[in-house]
């Protein structure tokens, strides 16, 4: 594959297509051989490369170092929490399992209250349910959990200051993985490596047809 030729968007894809489940590259071949670019047009094709080739690395490297800011600002774990929560509540499937796994514990201590977190009932019209259900959770509307979850994450937010701590610790291992893309000479193997892939991309379009 030439990388060269490779656009940003083609990169984006093959990533986005590319089975992430591969193990990450061992350190001794991680951190080999360093050299300098001699033109902007070898920087180019070396970036793409080595982000297509340690892409398992860079991913393990970025979350490292968010991990490392977050334990500076324990309120920024939290925080983070609840925005996921939040996040997570716009998803259907998410607020029903969790609205269902809410009621089935509290009815294990207390069934009445858990009578109480039961979603009304869908309306009927003409004789047919309502295609337009509301989504709830624990009995009430979805839109005050994401409410609740988005304020209490906000105001931690802002207590801890962790987003700024967030941001440069994204900005740091987002740096890193820049400089090492473009200093790490690519082998032989990152070469196969990309071959074989591309064959197999080839091969799985053609046995569909």
């Amino acid at each position: 594959m030439d990388w060269g030729n490779v656009t940003a968007e083609d990169l984006i894809d093959a990533l986005r297509e590319v089975d992430w489940s591969s193990p990450p590259r061992p350190l001794s071949e991680f951190f080999s051989r360093f050299t300098v670019p001699r033109s902007s047009n070898k920087w180019n094709s070396r970036l793409k490369c080595n982000l297509y080739y340690y892409r398992t690395n860079y991913f393990i490297l970025i979350v490292s170092v968010l991990i490392l800011g977050f334990l500076r600002r324990p309120l920024a774990i939290v925080a983070a929490l609840l925005t996921a929560l939040s996040i997570a509540f716009l998803n259907d499937s998410f607020a029903g399992t969790f609205s269902e796994k809410v009621t089935r514990t509290v009815r294990q201590f207390s069934p009445h209250l858990a009578a109480k977190m039961r979603p009304p009932l869908t309306p009927v019209i003409r004789g047919r349910p309502s295609a337009k259900r509301a989504i709830y959770i624990c009995g009430r509307p979805r839109w005050v959990f994401v409410s609740i979850f988005s304020s209490a994450s906000f105001f931690l937010w802002f207590v801890s200051a962790g987003l700024l701590t967030v941001l440069w610790a994204l900005a740091i291992g987002l740096l890193a993985t820049i400089l090492h893309a473009s200093l790490r000479t690519p082998n032989l193997k990152a070469r196969l490596n990309t071959f074989r892939e591309e064959f197999r991309a080839v091969w799985r379009n053609y046995s569909e047809l």
